[in-house]
């Protein structure tokens, strides 16, 4: 197999985008990875476990009841309706005990007025007391979630199960050779497969960290991982199945690398450094300042200027896999642009 030489940026070129840095400034940019293709580690058989919603911001109707006297809210429950909810994970599994969100609409007759959320509720069961009518009732289970419509009728108790067919999806992240890779530098994005007019994805999870577990309903997602903020980006397509935890790995092929502009080889670090990382087509990535700043950037080949009182200095260099290091540029005239 032949391969194809990479370009590397030519002096001109290199020296006219750190005159413009210099006297301009860039912007960071993001370039995309190509991605990889994801393995997935097997969903175990044991039940899925969730963590609890926060309580919403509007208080349970049965919470602003029971402020009423006792009396007056016999009177008032004599003429309205009682519905009691339930949710299940699957068909057939146990009622979800916590972690619910109940929303009650009401639908109204002029179908030009939008419905209106008149009570919300969370943690498991959940009890009203309502007008007879109509009205849409939603169960929230992270991002899971079932809608079904209601009739209820004066002096009558409604009981409406609603089964969501939901799982979990937990994912993480690991470099080359299955090493693995700073937590707080890993985070994941969730988006539905279907795609709207401009083929831009719905977004529904967004910056989520490594084992978390995101509730959502059985069926399959775009899934970006991010290694860093800049290029170290995966994707792929992940089936969540009902009623079980899908575990998904992601492998990285990038690495961490510490800029330094220094004197002399290993000597010590300059203060009031400007960096810009370029593609090798002379695309800027990012730009940062400081003496020894941190990034990570996927496999490939980069330019490197540094800017520091009025001198400016370039070097090319490569990022291999999981191979993270320092990069060196020697303050001298060779270097010197």
């Amino acid at each position: 197999m032949t391969t194809r030489p990479r370009p590397t940026p030519t002096a001109s070129k290199i020296a006219a985008l750190a005159l413009a840095f210099g006297l301009i400034g860039v912007g960071p940019g993001l370039a995309q990875g190509t991605g990889q293709p994801m393995p997935l580690a097997p969903a175990p058989a044991e039940p899925l476990g969730y963590a609890p919603n926060p309580a919403p911001s509007a208080a349970p109707h049965g919470a602003a009841a029971a402020t009423t006297a006792p009396m007056a809210v016999d009177v008032a429950r004599a003429f309205k309706a009682t519905l009691k909810l339930s949710a299940l994970v699957t068909e057939g599994s146990p009622a979800i005990h916590n972690g619910l969100v109940w929303r009650i609409f009401q639908e109204k007759n002029n179908s030009d007025d939008k419905l209106q959320l008149i009570v919300t509720a969370s943690g498991g069961d959940a009890e009203f007391d309502l007008e007879p009518g109509s009205y849409l009732v939603h169960a929230a289970y992270g991002r899971a979630g079932a809608t079904t419509r209601v009739t209820v009728t004066k002096d009558a108790t409604r009981k409406e199960t609603l089964i969501l067919n939901a799982g979990g999806l937990k994912l993480q992240a690991l470099g080359a050779g299955d090493l693995p890779l700073p937590a707080d530098k890993l985070t994941f994005d969730v988006y539905s497969m279907e795609s709207d007019q401009r083929g831009d994805r719905q977004a529904l999870v967004m910056g989520v960290g490594p084992g978390k577990i995101i509730r959502l309903n059985a069926d399959t997602y775009r899934v970006v991982g991010h290694y860093g903020d800049l290029n170290a980006v995966v994707r792929a397509e992940i089936h969540v199945n009902p009623g079980k935890l899908t575990e998904a790995t992601v492998y990285h092929k990038a690495a961490q690398l510490t800029l330094k502009l220094v004197n002399e080889p290993g000597g010590e670090a300059l203060t009031n450094t400007s960096w810009l990382v370029l593609t090798p087509s002379g695309d800027p990535i990012t730009e940062s300042v400081g003496a020894f700043p941190t990034i990570v950037l996927a496999e490939g080949d980069y330019a490197l200027v540094a800017k520091n009182q009025d001198r400016i200095f370039t070097r090319n260099f490569t990022v291999q896999a999981g191979y993270d290091r320092e990069i060196e540029i020697v303050a001298d005239e060779k270097a010197k642009n």
